[in-house]
C-alpha cells in the first residue's frame, strides 16, 4: 500500500512548465524596433514620370503608340499615320489583330505628365489584355538634357 501512495505522490509532483519571461523580452525588444522603424518607411517622394535621360531604343519595326490625354481619350498611331480618336473596344481590337499578326510590334503609351497615373496604368492593362505581350512608355528627355 505504501507504493501505491509513493506513486500517487509523484504523479502530483509532475508539473509542466514554460519559462516566458525570455519570449516576453523578445516580444519587448521586437515591439520597440517596430516602433522606432515605423515611422520612417512613410517617406513621399514627388516622381515626374514623363522626363527621362534614358537611351533611346533601337527599334526594327515601326512602333504602335497609344496616347491618352487628361480626360482619358485614346489616340492611335500606326506606323508613319497620324493621330486618330479612337474609343477603348475599338483599341482592344485594333492592337489585338495588329499582334495577330506581328506579334514582335512594339507598343508604347504617351501621355502628357498632368495625366492621372491610374488612367495610364489602366491604359497599359487595356492594351495586354488585347494581347500586347509588352508595353512600354514613352518618355522625353528634359530640355536641359544634352
Amino acid at each position: 500500500m505504501s507504493a501505491t501512495i509513493t506513486r500517487h505522490r509523484k504523479r502530483k509532483k509532475l508539473k509542466a512548465d514554460i519559462n516566458v519571461v525570455p519570449y516576453i523580452d523578445v516580444m519587448l525588444v521586437l515591439l520597440i524596433i517596430f516602433m522606432v522603424t515605423a515611422p520612417l518607411l512613410n517617406l513621399g517622394v514627388d516622381v515626374d514620370l514623363p522626363q527621362s535621360r534614358a537611351k533611346p531604343m533601337q527599334q526594327q519595326k515601326d512602333p504602335v503608340i497609344v496616347s491618352v490625354d487628361e480626360e482619358g481619350r485614346y489616340f492611335l498611331k500606326v506606323e508613319d499615320g497620324t493621330n486618330e480618336q479612337i474609343d477603348a473596344t475599338s483599341l482592344k481590337a485594333k492592337i489585338a489583330a495588329i499582334v495577330r499578326q506581328n506579334p514582335d510590334a512594339p507598343v508604347f503609351v504617351a501621355a502628357p505628365g498632368v495625366t492621372e497615373y491610374q488612367t495610364v496604368i489602366d491604359t497599359m492593362v487595356l492594351l495586354q489584355s488585347a494581347g500586347a505581350p509588352r508595353v512600354a512608355l514613352m518618355t522625353q528627355p528634359p530640355s536641359n538634357a544634352r
